[in-house]
């Protein structure tokens, strides 16, 4: 039987997710997951964290309401996600009434709320991802209606930031272009730009009239939590408004309850109103309002100082065994191939860009049952003291053959 459905072709598997999916299919008993970009601690396992198994047990012995949240959220949370990004800045921010936070489904809804706004807004600007960029960037905004192309960002003859190829490409954009930028542990690279090349990025984009898009998904898993928003704190300084999304799936190991926030620097309190109104709109029409379990655990920790300072602790844990796994990733492959990995440990955050190509990437899979995705990026989070040795003599065997 046909029904009106049969002209739908299959979509292409995400290649992400869909890896993810050929992975839980396998087999082998010794298959390794580095495709999915989740924190595993030494174990294997996606740990909780023992702030949050604290305050979830403080929270069930209250009996709360399950009413509908606030189309825009829980208000705390919305403040506390202020504070975490901007520092002091949140204070003059929120003063001259020129910031507007709203709750969303993780850091891919508060991009998907962003992009729907500013298509409402710019419908005939472009989008500009980095050359390479976590790949769901370019289909959300495309789902809003925008074109999206690429600006320089990586050079694969140097590990390094194409910080010169970078600058050239926004010299040459529209007024109104609207350019995403990662915060910190570029996905998929690793590669940051410095303080100082932030602030040079920060004036072209003034001079230019450009639209920044920040995403900040992994803040804290680079230097702290400080270091780790400097840019948001560099464009807030200078007067630019932005729009960050960020999200606490990976920094508060919440990832299945979507705990994520949309945040936008106005120019007045009119600006702020109007953008509200506009945002709370768009949700409405998407999914109503967010959920409240996951919001409730991140601000009861981030407005409670002894256990803000806990989970300080455990993300460092967190983030430095990344640091060690990383150290002796490139120590292993440095020993054991003719080719120099040194680069790889001079990448931060959750993964590397190996370097590794599809070929290359394939054989890992259906030889050594070893799942990384196509572009060469491998979860540094997920490699552990039990699977490191294989990961690194199974990468020197693809690469020499």
């Amino acid at each position: 039987m046909e029904t009106i459905f049969k002209s739908i072709e299959l979509a292409p598997k995400d290649p992400i997710l869909g890896l993810n999916e050929q992975y839980k299919e396998d087999n082998r008993k010794d298959k390794i997951n580095l495709g999915i970009g989740v924190y595993y601690n030494e174990s294997g396992n996606i740990p909780t964290l023992s702030v949050v198994s604290q305050v979830e047990k403080e929270l069930v012995k209250i009996s709360s309401s399950r009413a509908y949240l606030p189309i825009d959220g829980i208000q705390n949370y919305n403040k506390s996600v202020q504070k975490l990004l901007l520092g002091d800045y949140q204070i003059q921010y929120s003063n001259q009434n020129r910031i507007v936070t709203v709750q969303t489904l993780g850091g891919t809804g508060a991009l998907k709320i962003g992009s729907d706004l500013l298509y409402t807004i710019l419908p005939n600007s472009k989008v500009y991802i980095s050359n390479p960029s976590w790949e769901n960037h370019r289909t959300i905004f495309e789902g809003s209606g925008f074109e999206v192309k690429q600006y320089k960002y990586y050079d694969k003859n140097s590990h390094n930031l194409d910080f010169n190829g970078m600058l050239k490409d926004f010299e040459t954009l529209d007024e109104h272009s609207i350019v995403i930028l990662h915060a910190c542990c570029h996905n998929p690279t690793g590669v940051d730009p410095s303080n100082t090349q932030w602030k040079e990025i920060a004036n072209i984009i003034k001079q230019k009239k450009l639209i920044p898009f920040i995403d900040i998904a992994y803040q804290g898993f680079g230097n702290n939590l400080e270091d780790d928003s400097a840019i948001i704190r560099i464009f807030a300084e200078m007067d630019i408004p932005i729009l960050i999304s960020s999200s606490f799936s990976k920094s508060f190991a919440l990832y299945g309850e979507r705990v994520g926030a949309l945040t936008v620097l106005t120019g007045n309190q009119k600006e702020s109103d109007c953008l509200l109104s506009q945002i709370k709109r768009i949700i409405r029409s998407n999914y109503s309002n967010p959920p409240t379990h996951g919001a409730k655990i991140v601000s009861t920790i981030l407005n409670d100082q002894i256990l803000f300072s806990k989970w300080k602790d455990e993300l460092s844990i967190m983030r430095n065994r990344i640091k060690d796994m990383r150290n002796k990733l490139t120590n292993k492959l440095n020993e054991i191939s003719n080719k120099d990995f040194s680069f790889i440990n001079k990448q931060i955050g959750m993964f590397s860009y190996s370097g590794l190509n599809k070929n290359e990437v394939d054989k890992l899979i259906s030889e050594y049952a070893i799942y990384i995705i196509g572009n060469g990026r491998i979860c540094i989070a997920a490699i552990n003291d039990s699977n490191i040795t294989k990961i690194a003599n199974s990468i020197s065997q693809v690469i020499s053959k």
